[in-house]
């Protein structure tokens, strides 16, 4: 849109497509008018402050950056918890869109290029966005029923009990078709293919009608060695865990080993503990204010480019096409309302030696 002495610029909102093929044929259509700097594919997980602080966290603290990679960290998750199903009226987008489209294409996905990407050259949009567009492109693809099958769990919750309140089922929800094979929780290993990150799983997880409402990023160190604490009592050391917790309660905690006191040398875990409210002693910008405020700056910082867009759906279409085309093999799995998801996700874990964090 061409005038003079003015500006134009266009704010889409998720879900920017459904698929890869439809997310870029809208980016073709929004491109016929508007140049891609003019376009603003908002997320608002990008404007809440502990995701922007991310970078902050890592490139600023010399403490952080030299061990952020796989010769010291053991695995990574990302958990995305809500205690909601389909109150006001949600039930007929969310039954077709389901948690792997409405939740993982975007949301943790930006949340995983942040954790994972490589320092930028400087702080533009371009530059920032550059590397994360390259994390998304660097995951490995479950691309066929046999890996997705390995790597990836589905489920749907059934009836149950949160906070004292019975809930119904999936099934039962508004708008909800009665024999519906959407997910409502998804779990995911994630492996980013990249030197910094070789060998290092990304485990990723998001549900309805969990016992909470919590968004975090729980990065697990690796152990010690033990031999030096071997014939201690209370056995060995864990592993360092710093937490980055979005939402609510935004801020960041370090889990580390310290000696309990008395006359003998015995250790527990204790945690180091930063709550934005509390340092800076007033609520943040909610997620929406601060995004709206740089679209209309022209910063696109914060902003999901078109590619990022088109490969996040690349990798995320390939799950869903093997669940399309396999259901039988890949069954979805039953949890009860107000549990932390079906068994099955915990095996994920579980047969590589790991567990989920307790939130």
């Amino acid at each position: 849109l061409d005038c003079d002495g003015c500006w134009s610029r266009v704010i889409v909102e998720k879900p920017f497509g459904t698929t890869l093929e439809t997310a870029q044929h809208l980016n073709e259509v929004v491109n016929g008018t508007f140049e891609e700097k003019d376009t603003y594919r908002i997320d608002h997980y990008l404007g809440k402050e502990t995701a922007q602080n991310i970078m902050v966290l890592r490139f600023a603290n010399a403490i952080f950056e030299p061990m952020w990679n796989k010769e010291h960290i053991d695995h990574i998750q990302i958990t995305c918890a809500e205690h909601l199903g389909m109150e006001g009226g949600r039930g007929g987008y969310y039954d077709e869109a389901g948690a792997l489209r409405d939740m993982v294409q975007n949301h943790l996905l930006q949340l995983l290029s942040l954790v994972a990407m490589e320092p930028p050259t400087d702080l533009t949009a371009d530059g920032v966005r550059d590397e994360k567009v390259k994390v998304i492109r660097s995951l490995r693809q479950w691309d066929t029923p046999e890996l997705v099958a390995e790597n990836v769990v589905r489920g749907q919750y059934i009836a149950g009990n949160i906070n004292g309140k019975e809930v119904p089922g999936y099934r039962d929800e508004d708008r909800v078709k009665p024999d519906s094979e959407t997910e409502a929780y998804v779990a995911l290993r994630c492996m980013v293919d990249t030197w910094r990150w070789s060998g290092v799983p990304f485990y990723v997880r998001v549900g309805k009608r969990l016992p909470k409402k919590a968004t975090e990023i729980s990065v697990h160190f690796k152990e010690t060695p033990s031999v030096l604490f071997n014939a201690m009592p209370g056995g060995v050391p864990t592993g360092n865990v710093l937490v980055i917790r979005i939402q609510p309660d935004e801020g960041i905690s370090l889990m580390m080993n310290s000696k309990l006191p008395g006359t003998t040398l015995r250790m527990e875990p204790v945690k180091m503990d930063f709550h934005y409210a509390s340092s800076f002693g007033k609520s943040s910008p909610e997620a929406y204010e601060r995004l709206l405020l740089d679209a209309m700056a022209g910063d696109a910082t914060l902003f999901a480019r078109r590619d990022e867009v088109e490969e996040a759906w690349r990798f995320i279409d390939k799950i869903h096409k093997a669940w399309a085309n396999s259901s039988e093999e890949l069954p979805i799995s039953k949890f009860a309302a107000g549990s932390w998801g079906p068994r099955e996700a915990d095996e994920l874990l579980a047969k590589d030696g790991r567990n989920w964090r307790r939130l």
